[in-house]
């Protein structure tokens, strides 16, 4: 007869699902710090190739900058000079051979009152706008102050500023008042 008996006071507790639990919890953390490593390795060689095409392209560009550098110096000799300015006046002549004179002239014709007429007309681009200065030789107030109200209606001119006037006595002169302003004119 075989019999069994626990000396101890208290029984042995049984620690088998505590060791269950730690285990699968260590295989668990185990797998993610694996996991964790791997996207870590993958951001240091992603951030490596990125630092690596950074470190090209900014040499690549401290050499275009070199090469752009070199050629300004280049054009900067007395002959290029010579071409640019050249090119300049040619292009200044290409934009007033362009400025709608026909346009210009039927628009004034419909803004101008009786006793009101151009005495000089001056057109300049700015900034692909034309500024036109103009000379207007009026007979009296009248004429001048309808003349500027048809200019301020009209929707071809804008930015009227007068820069001068001049008022005369003499009657050999037909413009007693004689307006000089710009004014902004619209090509289209």
């Amino acid at each position: 007869m075989n019999l069994q008996l626990n000396l101890a006071t208290a029984p042995q507790p049984n620690n088998r699902p505590f060791v269950a639990y730690s285990a699968l919890l260590g295989v668990v953390g185990i797998i993610a710090l694996a996991l964790l490593s791997l996207a870590a390795i993958r951001s240091w060689h992603a951030n490596r190739d990125l630092h690596a095409d950074m470190n090209r392209w900014s040499s690549s560009i401290e050499a275009d900058q070199e090469r752009q550098r070199a050629l300004a110096a280049e054009f900067r000799t007395p002959a290029d000079q010579q071409v640019l300015g050249r090119s300049a006046f040619l292009n200044s002549l290409i934009d007033a051979r362009s400025f709608p004179w026909t346009k210009v002239f039927m628009d004034l014709e419909n803004t101008l009152p009786p006793g009101v007429r151009v005495v000089s007309i001056q057109p300049e681009l700015v900034n692909g706008r034309a500024e036109v200065t103009l000379e207007i030789g009026a007979v009296n107030d009248d004429g001048k102050i309808a003349f500027l109200q048809a200019i301020e209606k009209s929707k071809a001119f804008s930015g009227l500023v007068v820069t001068s006037e001049r008022h005369s006595d003499q009657p050999s002169q037909s413009d007693k008042i004689v307006l000089n302003l710009t004014v902004w004119y619209s090509t289209t």
